[in-house]
């Protein structure tokens, strides 16, 4: 007989259909009533035992963790709270749960108690619906870049260069930690190690990405890139994934309509085919709020905010126009800002960017034309000579979700700026050719994927919405 799952069941009006069904317990009650999951749906389906006919030595087995199997008629519920039961006429344990070791029992556990579980955690309706929700941007991802033309390049995890300039990365090598070969200074003899250079984790798949959408014309990344950052913050990882795509003769223009139309686009899958997970989601972000000092609390709800970046076209303002209203604004007249805006070429921080979002816009926010000396060296300079083509994306509750830019296609200008920075141009020969053999206008932006799920989600750290978070003094599973 053909395995059904819990989703198919519970939206099926055909009843005294004999079902197949395997799971785990979430509850059994009263000797009778097993409430059933399978992961197919953050729902569980009731099913109901004739205890008076079964060996009471499996009645003992069913506690919440055991896997079960069992047979039985699809018929319509007489109680409250679901619309199918099925009436068990054969049940199999298939792996027992020792409800005195058990960890994830039928009861509320704190964030910190199930990170320390995370093996376990996704038996939660909490992770369970998010997990399924970011499986859902994940393919939605894909299907937008597909539907658009773009191809997929998988962008080398192992890198010599350092895309970010900002040194911050894990060295990958197979020298022997205690006695690593050395040179005649004395420093470690990269040359004897197995790619024979010093090599990294990569950062970003962006510079490759680039190479490659100056002959395949629209390409994008979605990989996992790494960050030697000694952060403990809730917005960081040393691990995470990012969506990089690269588009040939697109401007800054034309970047910032691909990057509002792609998460439109990925958002509304989600609303459209996640919608029991979001249901449970926001019930639990509208409780999380009313935890917090009013001051802190968000003016929507999970699903208002999802809805907020779909029906509202992003304003876009210049950086130069926002520090005028930073600068002028009630919070920074007052110094209820942490960092003051004082000047022109701060780096804005997140509570800056939500205030032009969530007060002074009230709608998502592109903010362009940066200056130069807060921005990476590829970003295309302007003619003013102090502010680049770059582009930041700003979303509620969460600041900062994309940044791309322009990318500087014109030689000279290139090798000054990495002049300029200290970057070696043997180090990236390669990426210099693209500029002399058909240079063209090209842009990019990169998401970091976490960042968008736990925004989709409402979850207030982003150490949960990764399956196994890899953060500072942090490795384990």
């Amino acid at each position: 007989m053909t395995r059904s799952n819990v989703a198919e069941l519970l939206n099926s009006t055909n009843f005294s259909q004999e079902v197949n069904l395997k799971g785990w317990v979430r509850t059994f009650r009263a000797n009778r009533f097993i409430a059933l999951s399978d992961g197919s749906t953050i729902n569980a389906i009731q099913c109901v035992v004739d205890f008076e006919n079964t060996d009471e030595s499996i009645l003992k087995r069913i506690t919440t963790g055991a896997a079960i199997a069992l047979k039985g008629i699809l018929v319509e519920s007489l109680g409250k709270g679901q619309n199918v039961e099925i009436k068990v006429s054969k049940i199999e344990i298939l792996g027992d749960s020792n409800p005195e070791e058990y960890p994830i029992q039928p009861k509320k556990h704190s964030l910190e108690f199930l990170r320390e579980n995370a093996h376990l955690r996704i038996r939660t309706n909490t992770f369970g619906a998010v997990m399924r929700v970011r499986s859902a941007l994940s393919f939605a991802v894909h299907k937008y870049f597909t539907k658009n033309g773009f191809y997929n390049f998988h962008a080398p995890i192992i890198t010599g260069s350092d895309a970010e300039g900002a040194g911050e990365m894990f060295n990958v090598t197979t020298l022997d930690a205690n006695n690593p070969p050395r040179n005649e200074e004395g420093k470690i003899d990269y040359s004897k190690d197995f790619f024979g250079k010093l090599t990294h984790l990569t950062v970003s798949g962006q510079l490759e990405a680039e190479t490659y959408a100056m002959a395949l014309g629209k390409v994008y990344t979605f990989g996992p890139t790494f960050r030697a950052e000694n952060s403990n913050t809730t917005r960081h990882l040393a691990e995470f994934w990012m969506i990089e795509p690269e588009v040939a003769f697109n401007n800054l223009d034309d970047n910032m309509d691909l990057a509002e139309d792609f998460i439109k686009s990925v958002i509304s899958y989600v609303l459209k085919n996640c919608k029991d997970d979001l249901t449970f989601l926001n019930d639990r972000f509208i409780q999380e709020e009313k935890s917090k000092p009013v001051m802190e609390r968000s003016e929507m709800s999970l699903i208002e905010k999802l809805n907020f970046i779909i029906d509202n076209n992003f304003t876009r303002v210049t950086y130069t126009e926002a520090i005028d209203i930073l600068k002028n604004s009630t919070p920074n007249k007052k110094k209820k800002f942490k960092y003051l805006i004082e000047d022109w070429g701060t780096d804005l921080q997140s509570e800056h960017e939500r205030y032009l979002v969530e007060k002074h816009f009230k709608c998502p926010v592109i903010l362009y034309d940066y200056p130069a000396k807060i921005k990476a060296f590829y970003m295309r300079l302007n003619d003013d000579g102090k502010t680049v083509r770059a582009m930041d994306v700003l979303f509620p509750g969460i600041g900062e979700i994309v940044g791309g830019s322009q990318r500087e296609e014109r030689l000279d200008i290139l090798q000054k700026k990495m002049s300029d920075l200290g970057i070696d141009e043997k180090e990236l020969w390669w990426y210099l050719d693209t500029r002399k053999f058909g240079t063209a206008v090209h842009s990019g932006f990169g998401l970091g994927f976490e960042r968008l799920v736990q925004f989709t989600t409402g979850m207030g750290n982003i150490r949960d919405v990764i399956p196994y978070p890899r953060t500072p003094q942090n490795a384990e599973f």
